[in-house]
């Protein structure tokens, strides 16, 4: 199996913690399709951890908590699949999950006929209570290996939050996504961190293991399992459009079935759904740099180009020949940005130009002095989808 776009759908965690049950997992079923959600790309619906009991069975099988499901996981996937959606579920490379339920470890060829048994299609593997005897990488390829084994196609979502270097192993593992970040919870400053510690690494990324940033917390509004002060609007639409450039798997962890406006809005933008499912899956790139100088002494060189992770400003070349252009405001203060067209391979010998259509309001504009300006408020940001045209 070859997962070729970032996958995307709704996960319990960010909301519901270890208050997760049958009923809300299915109600969101039915928001995701009702309110079309499905239609513009979210398919996975997953239970994260605290679905089972506390112990294994006889057989040495995961049970099913009878009181959250008491129809068994078999019946919530038969009711997902009938809505046209995908299901997943949750377990860890350790001896315990993180919330110390029934860990995977020496169970993971058990493990994985259940999951294939209940019809699962995406398994998010954590790494909490890992054996410090065992390295990372061995205990990823034998989950993958026990899926690979087990007859289904089920999408394997490393979760071991960049630790152990796992950027540098990961793909080998036969997984699907890695994370690479802490858990994030509902404020600008989990926002700004996540964001800032993934500009650095974006070259990981790629297809057939996509770099997971973390679970989205657009609409959680304060409310909910990893809620703290949460965001304003334009906090929550520069935090979507950053994980949609960078190409992170997009997963909504809040109670969708009281999501405001606003957030569903943000949450169904086509243009920048369009960019992170794009096919070629091509990695972004800094489209500007800030320049710093040190005092030249004994023949040292002046400092240029390092990158501005405060405002940074990215690119993303696009499947049909466009560009993505995105810059964000991750500072407490306003910022100016600018994107000269020679650095994004548009120099004035090629007779062309770019067509800039704005993600957010759908206006278009265009380079002056073949040379993108703007200013954007604290936290706020820009995301372009731009053609090349003739000058």
């Amino acid at each position: 199996m070859i997962v070729n776009k970032p996958p995307m759908g709704w996960n319990s965690w960010n909301t519901f913690g270890e208050e997760i049950n049958e009923k809300v997992v299915m109600e969101t079923a039915d928001y995701i399709v009702d309110s079309g959600l499905k239609d513009c790309g979210y398919e996975y619906i997953i239970i994260d951890d605290c679905w089972s009991l506390r112990e294994r069975d006889a057989n040495g099988e995961i049970v099913p908590d009878p009181e959250k499901f008491p129809h068994g996981m078999k019946y919530v996937a038969d009711y997902i699949h009938a809505k046209g959606l995908k299901f997943g579920m949750y377990s860890c490379a350790g001896t315990m999950t993180c919330a110390r339920y029934p860990g995977s470890v020496g169970y993971e060829f058990i493990d994985a006929a259940c999951f294939a048994r209940w019809e699962v299609d995406y398994l998010k593997y954590d790494y909490c209570f890992h054996p410090l005897t065992e390295e990372g990488h061995n205990l990823y390829k034998r989950m993958a290996l026990a899926l690979s084994n087990c007859g289904r196609d089920i999408v394997l979502a490393a979760c071991s939050w960049g630790a152990d270097n796992t950027k540098t192993w990961i793909k080998e593992t036969g997984s699907d996504t890695f994370r690479s970040t802490g858990d994030i919870n509902d404020s600008w400053a989990s926002i700004k961190d996540l964001a800032t510690s993934q500009l650095q690494v974006a070259e990981y990324n790629g297809k057939g293991c996509f770099n997971d940033m973390d679970m989205l917390i657009v609409g959680m509004k304060g409310k909910g399992n990893v809620a703290l002060t949460g965001c304003t609007d334009d906090e929550y639409r520069t935090h979507f459009a950053l994980w949609a450039f960078m190409g992170s798997p997009l997963i909504i962890g809040c109670d969708l079935r009281r999501i405001d406006a606003e957030s569903f809005k943000t949450l169904t933008n086509k243009t920048l759904i369009g960019i992170n499912q794009d096919a070629c899956y091509r990695q972004p790139f800094f489209a500007n740099r800030k320049r710093s100088y040190r005092p030249v002494r004994n023949g040292d060189e002046p400092l240029y180009d390092s990158y501005d992770l405060d405002c940074p400003v990215m690119a993303r070349l696009l499947e049909n020949g466009d560009i993505a252009i995105g810059a964000f405001n991750l500072a407490d203060d306003k910022r100016a940005f600018c994107v000269q067209l020679p650095d994004l391979g548009l120099g004035v010998a090629t007779g062309k130009t770019l067509q800039l259509v704005d993600a957010w309001t759908g206006e278009s504009s265009a380079p002056v002095n073949d040379t993108i300006y703007g200013e954007l408020q604290p936290h706020c940001s820009v995301v372009w989808r731009a053609k090349v045209v003739d000058r």
